[in-house]
């Protein structure tokens, strides 16, 4: 994208040249100046806004920028559509802006959905439209018949009826992107990040092919396809189809989904019966979630674990390919908190060994450990993958209260036999184990 920019700003100077010829005059410094000053106060917001953003609210973050890269694709849709082919052909031209704008569009107001939704600002309750599917489609649709329509108005005298049907399209575009995203519950958040990163990806191509921009093609196809495969395989860690995630998705607003069941009475804990239990451990695994991130738990964490491996405790964490907000969210907050590499696995690399593990500590994490993922087949995040904690000799929980996860599903694993739950900020409490140790 750098370099995208680069040659942009290069060609509104110098003019853009092919084969020699020069296509269109220079702008000169004026043109400079006019580029150059929008992007000075962008920067500046930028770097302000990222500086200030906590981990947790990363996710949030992500999903305005990407709203900002829908837009802008609607905005040079729109100018181009006013410009006209420039030496090339107008058909083609047509099609490019009328798809352009719509994947801009989607890209907008969906981004701005998961930004409310992520930051709290909306339930993360999906929406329930009579027909949703319905209107989905005839969406669609009608995007493909406007396409062909638009596509073949004639050069000339198009510009009202063109203005016409690329209006009634965006408007389409952007109820069809707030709908898509507001259909989707909390438990499937992570997926529409990564998604709507794929949509911005498109997007940017799209505003590519009608700037005449080759740079900006391939790099939007880049972001594109690699934002898909990783929707992709967030889904597959999640034993979801993707189109099943994109029509409705699960989870709520915190009310319990899913068939209400008593599990009995769950067992409680502190911080020196634990350091107790891990003084006695030799394996240790920790299995961290949204809510390490939001107590900031991280540093405190790593201090545990430096503490337990001095004494000869062999600790490992295992990550939940969906855990946090993000793909990679645990991986980052761990490194940031210098937690050795090596001993960071993945779900499928640490599940066979919960068997012989002594202790397992669970910190903020809830949907991703359920066991009823794997044994009961009426609840709303039945066949997800998840990891096995419940297999192991003992478990702790850390959790603020007995209240459900994002996704607003039950877990019987606060009620087992082996589990007991350890209340309170999870730094708070990670701390008090560091002191009784």
């Amino acid at each position: 994208m750098g370099i995208a920019l680069i040659i942009t700003l290069f060609a509104a100077v110098f003019g853009v040249t092919s084969g020699g010829q020069t296509v269109q005059e220079a702008g000169g410094i004026r043109a400079l100046l006019l580029i150059l000053g929008p992007m000075a106060v962008g920067a500046v917001i930028g770097v302000i806004k990222a500086k200030k953003v906590e981990m947790t609210g990363m996710p949030e973050l992500i999903a305005m920028l990407h709203s900002f890269v829908g837009l802008a694709a609607v905005l040079v849709g729109w100018n181009s559509f006013y410009a006209g082919a420039e030496g090339g052909h107008h058909g083609i031209h047509m099609g490019e802006v009328f798809a352009g704008v719509f994947i801009g569009a989607v890209t907008f107001t969906g981004s701005i959905v998961a930004y409310l939704k992520l930051s709290a600002k909306m339930k993360s309750a999906p929406l329930v439209l009579p027909g949703r599917h319905i209107v989905n489609l005839g969406i669609i649709v009608a995007f493909f018949v406007m396409l062909v329509i638009f596509a073949r108005m004639p050069p000339t005298g198009h510009v009202s009826c063109g203005s016409l049907l690329l209006g009634i399209m965006t408007v389409l575009a952007l109820f069809l992107g707030w709908h898509l995203v507001a259909s989707i519950g909390g438990g499937d958040m992570p997926v529409v990040v990564s998604m709507l990163n794929s949509y911005s990806g498109w997007a940017a191509a799209a505003a590519g092919f009608m700037l005449n921009n080759d740079l900006l093609i391939i790099t939007g196809a880049l972001v594109g396809s690699s934002g898909a495969y990783l929707s992709y395989i967030m889904c597959r860690a999640m034993n979801r189809s993707f189109i099943s995630v994109i029509a409705g998705g699960f989870g709520s607003d915190g009310g319990v989904v899913g068939e209400a069941k008593d599990y009995g009475e769950h067992r409680e804990t502190n911080a020196v019966e634990v350091a107790d239990l891990l003084k006695n451990a030799h394996e240790v695994v920790i299995t961290p979630g949204y809510g390490m991130a939001t107590a900031q738990a991280q540093y405190a964490v790593a201090d545990l674990t430096s503490k337990l491996r001095a004494r000869g405790v062999n600790v490992r964490f295992g990550i939940h390919p969906v855990a946090g907000r993000l793909p990679g969210h645990m991986n980052v907050l761990l490194a940031e908190a210098k937690v050795p590499y090596d001993i960071v696995l993945e779900m499928d690399e640490i599940n066979d060994d919960l068997p012989s593990t002594d202790v397992v500590l669970v910190i903020g994490a809830n949907d991703t450990v359920n066991p009823a993922a794997q044994d009961d087949p009426s609840s709303p995040i039945a066949g997800m993958p998840v990891l096995e904690v419940w297999k192991a000799h003992e478990v702790i929980v850390f959790k603020r209260s007995m209240n459900t996860g994002y996704a607003g599903v039950q877990n019987p694993l606060f009620f087992k036999e082996n589990s007991a739950m350890l209340f309170g900020d999870a730094k708070d409490r990670v701390e008090d184990i560091v002191k009784a140790l």
